[in-house]
């Protein structure tokens, strides 16, 4: 009896599709690793294209979840633990409150929402606010940990608490663990609440894989970037996200 590839994977995705959305796990979380972000919202447009909205999400915490772990392990001298831990503390709280809701409200003004903010705090100029302090990490991490729960990548509002890091390293590095910890409960929530992850274990793996060499090339290419391209890449990557947001919001 020939090995069929399709009995690992979730019914109506062939072998085919899978092939592809490892390739875009390995892109993205190159693209990741060397700018700290961009990469959740390109893997979430990848798997709407796939799965409905009810199954995106959750796969991509799970898809998350490993990439950010191979970059944490990666990348583990220049965590900032402070920051994580306090932002860890508001997200799970968030997480929690946020999957409450999940389902319930539609996601499309929260998109719209989110895409304008990421735009605005980017351009505009940066109030005087305390980013690093334990109160507004924890707050922050509880709303924005909540909001992820509907809209699935939050990775811009997260990294605003980590862009006066002077070294390019530990921002990527604490990106990476603050995501790791929040896409940690998100998991767990919909494990709770029902979802079953079972069905999609072999494709997220394969995925995750796929991630760890993406994560390695840009790890290698994150500092061979000058810094001064790095910020304006950083800054681009972040504007498409937001931008794609306003899009995905207005036109579905």
């Amino acid at each position: 009896m020939p090995f069929d590839l399709t009995s690992f994977l979730p019914e109506g995705v062939s072998a085919t599709v899978a092939l592809m959305l490892m390739v875009v796990s390995f892109f993205t979380s190159m693209l990741t690793a060397t700018f700290s972000l961009g990469g959740g919202m390109l893997m979430l447009a990848a798997l709407a294209l796939v799965f409905p909205p009810s199954i995106v999400v959750p796969v991509l915490g799970a898809v998350q979840l490993g990439s950010n772990a191979g970059r944490v392990a990666l990348q583990f001298p220049h965590v900032q633990w402070r920051l994580v831990f306090w932002l860890g503390i508001g997200a799970a709280v968030g997480t929690v409150v946020g999957g409450q809701f999940v389902a319930m409200l539609p996601e499309t003004i929260f998109a719209m929402a989110i895409g304008l903010f990421i735009i605005v705090t980017t351009w505009l100029p940066q109030p005087k606010l305390d980013l690093h302090g334990r109160k507004t990490l924890v707050v922050g991490g509880a709303v924005i940990s909540a909001l992820s729960m509907l809209v699935g990548a939050v990775g811009p509002l997260i990294a605003m608490f980590f862009r006066g890091l002077a070294d390019r390293r530990q921002l990527v590095a604490t990106q990476a663990a603050a995501m790791t910890l929040q896409n940690t409960f998100k998991v767990i929530v919909f494990i709770a609440i029902g979802f079953a992850f079972a069905d999609f274990v072999p494709l997220v793996l394969a995925m995750i894989l796929a991630g760890l060499g993406g994560t390695a090339l840009g790890g290698m290419l994150l500092m061979r970037v000058p810094d001064r391209a790095f910020r304006i890449g950083f800054k681009i990557v972040v504007t498409i996200v937001g931008l794609d947001l306003l899009r995905g919001a207005i036109f579905g």
